[in-house]
């Protein structure tokens, strides 16, 4: 089965993409979080409204490369879903690639692919977020989820 996968060019250092997964998430992805996302082993919360979170640990971290993050916890608490835990245990991978004038950040989620009861809602907010991070990394100010 396919995974969600997606590659965006940016006009942005490697080195500030990083930057952004690991130190600034509240800045592009939800403003409703706690935890830490720096450094491997570390455990952090994102909360979108009272019936949406998710509690990710952080499996590998290889600056300006890649970061492997591992769902630990997840809730998606909308009525259309009967299965409303389904990222439990999967990983979201970001690799990046610095070019001459820009990079690559390819984003795929093993284990959120078409067979997955969300998978159009979840792949429709990877689509907003990734776009949040590209507009955060190139523009200084993302469209993160707000309280």
């Amino acid at each position: 089965m396919d995974n969600y996968t997606t590659t965006i060019e940016l006009k942005a250092a490697a080195e500030k993409t990083y930057e952004a997964l690991a130190h600034q998430i509240p800045l592009w992805w939800s403003e409703l979080f706690t935890g830490a996302s720096a450094q491997e082993g570390d455990v952090f919360t994102v909360r979108f409204g009272d019936n949406i979170h998710k509690t990710i640990r952080i499996k590998e971290s290889i600056p300006n490369l890649r970061i492997i993050w591992l769902v630990e916890d997840s809730l998606i608490a909308i009525p259309e879903l009967k299965n409303q835990t389904e990222w439990i245990g999967t990983t979201i991978v970001w690799e990046m690639e610095q070019k001459e004038n820009s990079s690559l950040l390819q984003l795929t989620h093993t284990g959120l692919n078409p067979a997955v009861e969300c998978y159009t809602i979840c792949s429709g907010g990877w689509n907003q977020f990734v776009g949040s991070l590209k507009l955060f990394l190139e523009t200084g100010n993302g469209t993160p989820y707000k309280k």
